[in-house]
């Protein structure tokens, strides 16, 4: 089963896969996200204009439960060489998610690639890990990890899903990759979440290359400030070598009483 069925050209139901880590019967924000994504590319693939997307910016705007969905997808800004494209969520007509994407027209930098990030272990050097130790929910259950963790707070991890993204429908590398991004918050907890709540309030991917591959690599840091406010950063691989960044922003809330 796939985290959603279509039901028209907008409109899509979530299935029980989808369900979340701080809430069961509420969407885990990473199948969404993937979503979106894959609306933006398929906007772009009608439109023929064969961009690339350098980066998503993902605004939580409200929980999302298991039910049926609806999005929308506009651009901002055209041009020749760059665009800038808005996709929502919504249920009921109520914005739940909303994403920005930066396209750029490509062009062949072949001969100057590079970087300078280190490289994390590969998929079969790490010792697979069961999440659902820590996170209920059905998403969590659908994703295999072998992860490495350094102390509360670092992490370098590989992940993949079980599960497609939508039902009899093919979808691209990166709206693949990108139903996966969300996982880096919970994958290098800092405190338990049954001690701390810490959600993240939105999500930005910056990509200097497009993913390859079934497995999604994560090196990353949880960091949490005296004032409730934290941040979970991330470098992200495929099995070549890295690709881009994550960001997201977190409210840290204690359970008191």
């Amino acid at each position: 089963m796939a985290y959603f069925t279509r039901l028209s050209n907008t409109n899509f139901r979530a299935t029980e896969h989808t369900g979340g880590a701080w809430s069961v019967t509420e969407q885990h924000i990473a199948a969404p996200m993937g979503l979106l994504t894959h609306v933006i590319e398929t906007d772009c693939a009608r439109r023929g204009n064969g961009f690339k997307i350098g980066r998503l910016a993902f605004d939580i705007l409200g929980v999302i439960p298991i039910d049926e969905v609806q999005t929308d997808v506009q651009s901002l800004r055209s041009g020749r060489t760059i665009e800038l494209v808005e996709a929502t969520l919504m249920h009921n007509g109520r914005p739940a998610l909303r994403a920005r994407a930066w396209l750029v027209k490509p062009n062949d930098t072949g001969a100057i690639a590079g970087h300078a990030i280190r490289p994390i272990p590969g998929p079969d050097t790490m010792p697979r890990w069961d999440a659902s130790t820590v996170w209920p929910g059905g998403f969590i259950a659908s994703i295999d990890v072998h992860r490495a963790s350094e102390e509360p707070g670092r992490a370098a991890y590989w992940a993949r899903a079980r599960q497609p993204l939508l039902a009899d429908e093919p979808v691209g590398a990166l709206a693949r990759a990108a139903s996966l991004f969300d996982i880096a918050n919970g994958m290098a907890v800092r405190a338990a979440p049954t001690e701390v709540a810490f959600p993240n309030l939105d999500l930005t991917a910056h990509l200097f290359a497009t993913p390859r591959g079934e497995w999604l690599g994560f090196d990353t840091s949880v960091s949490f400030g005296a004032d409730g406010l934290g941040l979970t950063s991330s470098t992200i691989y495929d099995e070549t070598g890295p690709i881009g960044t994550l960001a997201q922003i977190l409210t840290v809330r204690p359970n008191i009483g």
